[in-house]
């Protein structure tokens, strides 16, 4: 079981963490454990009643309301919700709660909901996306549980590989050639990258995950794109990423490479002329969007 400081319930939940303390007090809403040397701390249980708390205030309840209602009737109120509203923190918490109670059978309700009422590429952009990069975060900083953040990019990989399969792609567009580096186990956001550049059809060569550096090399060769583009977010490391980047802008001159991800954003780098940041995912949208501007040669 996963334990959560107030300040953890907060980035999650969205309640202020003096508020949380407030309603704690006034409503006996919820109760903190303490360690042998009595520092408070939280545990899933705690993490479940304060999202579906939110939701629900979010949405009008009065918190004097909500303190009144048991888990169940919370629920209830809660599945109500996030079936007719289409507010996307709403379902960013609806989602949050799946992960914490490992509901697969909701998370894959919430999200194929979403995508009838809003469409794939919305939904992956203003939801699930926003989602994981908040679970990431906290991921990497120790607050959520690797089993929570493994079951969700699991889930979320087979709802891009299915969207992926289904395109077809036509036309004269760019090549690219998406990989990850070597070590490099986190998809989604190249999945999500492939899924963006072929919608507008351009050719994806797909070599996914820990990609050796050698099987690159090859590759490149026989395909010759115009484009390459990695996500680095644990492996290089920052202390390694410049020297990485130096590596792929001398062996692929010719190219524009692409790169996004955890090791490279925010850092101190000295980025060679034919490799470009990608800050946001939003970034490829633009870059992709400018490139359908402009005559294809022929």
């Amino acid at each position: 079981m996963s334990t959560y400081s107030i300040k953890d319930l907060e980035h999650l939940s969205g309640i202020k963490a003096h508020t949380l303390r407030i309603w704690e007090q006034r409503y006996d809403l919820i109760r903190p454990k303490r360690t042998d040397t009595n520092i408070r701390y939280y545990d899933d249980d705690n993490l479940k009643l304060i999202l579906n708390v939110a939701l629900l205030n979010d949405n009008g309840y009065k918190i004097s309301k909500i303190a009144s209602m048991d888990m169940e009737e919370m629920r209830a109120e809660v599945m109500k919700l996030t079936d007719r509203t289409l507010t996307h923190d709403d379902q960013i918490h609806a989602l949050t709660i799946c992960m914490i109670e490992m509901d697969e059978e909701r998370f894959d309700k919430v999200l194929s909901t979403n995508i009838l009422k809003l469409g794939f590429e919305q939904t992956m952009m203003n939801i699930v996306y926003p989602f994981m990069s908040k679970i990431g975060v906290l991921w990497q900083t120790g607050a959520i549980n690797p089993a929570h953040e493994h079951f969700i990019s699991n889930l979320v990989r087979q709802k891009l590989i299915v969207a992926i399969d289904g395109q077809v792609v036509s036309g004269d567009g760019k090549k690219f050639l998406l990989f990850l580096p070597e070590g490099e186990l986190h998809e989604i956001s190249l999945l999500f990258a492939s899924f963006l550049i072929k919608s507008k059809g351009n050719k994806v060569i797909y070599l996914g995950q820990n990609t050796p550096y050698d099987d690159l090399m090859t590759v490149y060769n026989i395909h010759q794109p115009e484009y390459m583009m990695t996500v680095i977010t644990t492996s290089p490391t920052s202390e390694s990423a410049q020297e990485y980047l130096n590596l792929l802008a001398e062996n692929f001159s010719k190219t524009q490479i692409l790169v996004t991800g955890y090791q490279v954003i925010g850092q101190d780098l000295m980025l060679p002329p034919n490799v470009k940041l990608m800050t946001y995912i939003r970034d490829i949208k633009v870059l992709l969007d400018e490139m359908t501007l402009v005559p294809q040669e022929k």
